[in-house]
C-alpha cells in the first residue's frame, strides 16, 4: 500500500513538471512572456506590403532581438502600411538613416523586422519614423511574376 502510494506522486511530480515545462514553450513560442515590456521608445515605418507580419513579432538587427512589434495600422493617405516598433532602451542610438525590411525566418515562415544601421550622427527616438523599408516578399506574386514571364516568353516563340 505504501508503496502504490509512493509510485502516485511520483507519477503526479512528473506530469506537474511536464504541464509547467509545456506552459512555459507555449509562451516562449507565441511571444507572450514578454507583453509587459513596457522599457523602451517607439519608432515607426511605413511599408508597402507586410505580408503576415504580426503584432510581438520580434524586431532584431543582425540577428539579435532588440525590440519588438507593439502595433499595425494602415495610413489612409499614403495607402501604406505603418508599423509600430518598440525599441529596448540599451539600444538608444540607431542612426536615422537606418533601414527597415520584413524577412521570414524558420520553416513556419514567422516574419519580423530587421533594421540596418546607417551611418549618421543622430539618432533615432520616441516617435520618429524610418524612411528607407523594404516590403515583405510574397510567395504568391513571386510565382505569379515568374509564371507570367515564362507565358510572355512562350508567346513570343
Amino acid at each position: 500500500m505504501q508503496q502504490n502510494r509512493m509510485v502516485e506522486i511520483a507519477v503526479g511530480f512528473f506530469m506537474a513538471c511536464g504541464l509547467a515545462a509545456l506552459f512555459m514553450l507555449a509562451m516562449k513560442v507565441s511571444n507572450i512572456a514578454s507583453i509587459g515590456d513596457n522599457e523602451g521608445y517607439s519608432i515607426t515605418a511605413d511599408f508597402e506590403n507586410i505580408g503576415g507580419l504580426k503584432v510581438r513579432a520580434p524586431v532584431t538587427i543582425g540577428g539579435v532581438r532588440i525590440g519588438r512589434v507593439i502595433n499595425i495600422g494602415f495610413d489612409e493617405q499614403t495607402y501604406q502600411a505603418v508599423v509600430t516598433l518598440k525599441i529596448e532602451n540599451q539600444y538608444h542610438k540607431l542612426p536615422v538613416d537606418s533601414t527597415a525590411s520584413i524577412f521570414t525566418a524558420g520553416l513556419l515562415g514567422e516574419q519580423y523586422v530587421s533594421l540596418e544601421p546607417g551611418g549618421a550622427d543622430a539618432y533615432l527616438k520616441d516617435g520618429d519614423r524610418v524612411k528607407l523599408t523594404q516590403s515583405a516578399l510574397v510567395m504568391e506574386q513571386l510565382i505569379g511574376r515568374f509564371l507570367f514571364q515564362k507565358a510572355s516568353e512562350g508567346n513570343e516563340k
